[in-house]
């Protein structure tokens, strides 16, 4: 997903837009591909299903879907901050890559900006992540942006008539505040 070897200085400009369900086609082809099918341990939908997703996904106040762009709005990615509970201030974090993408540290630039965007714009207290146990570049992206395992949810997802483990990962406000490293908006 990034590159072990990218340094701070070197992180990339990631801006997100909101998802739009003119945003489906490129959604559905990188959720079709095969490994990231698995990654996220879905099925790839057809691509009516995914505008029909993205369309239910932009009246859901309790979830909002971005693309991940390039300073040149080349779309690289796409995250969400899904269930969130105002209330508790807590929500999910979601993050892909394009397959075309990887390895050049947008993984890292995507998933910091909208953890930005949830502690400096947003109410949120908790952000939460389900990763497979297998996922080794989610699971190191993710500690190097200040997650924290907490668990196992053992067997807890069918994929390709196999059961694999999902790891239970959170980052709290305070503990963002704590890293030192130049806030999204600072780039």
């Amino acid at each position: 997903m990034t590159s072990e070897n990218a340094s701070p200085a070197a992180a990339p400009t990631i801006t997100l837009a909101p998802l739009d369900v003119d945003d489906a086609e490129l959604l559905h082809a990188w959720w079709s591909e095969p490994v990231s099918a698995h990654e996220l341990g879905q099925w790839p939908r057809p691509l009516s299903a995914v505008r029909e997703q993205i369309e239910r996904d932009i009246d859901d106040t309790d979830h909002d879907g971005f693309l991940a762009l390039l300073p040149d709005g080349t779309p690289v990615g796409a995250a969400a901050l899904a269930e969130q509970n105002m209330s508790d201030g807590t929500a999910t974090v979601r993050l892909l890559v394009d397959p075309d993408h990887r390895g050049r540290g947008y993984g890292r630039a995507a998933l910091n900006a909208l953890i930005d965007l949830a502690f400096g714009e947003l109410p949120l207290h908790r952000l939460e992540t389900l990763p497979h146990t297998g996922n080794a570049a989610a699971l190191a992206l993710l500690a190097r942006a200040g997650f924290t395992h907490e668990g196992i949810r053992r067997a807890a997802c069918l994929h390709r008539g196999r059961r694999y483990d999902i790891a239970m990962l959170s980052l709290l406000r305070p503990e963002w505040e704590a890293l030192e490293r130049l806030r999204s908006w600072d780039l």
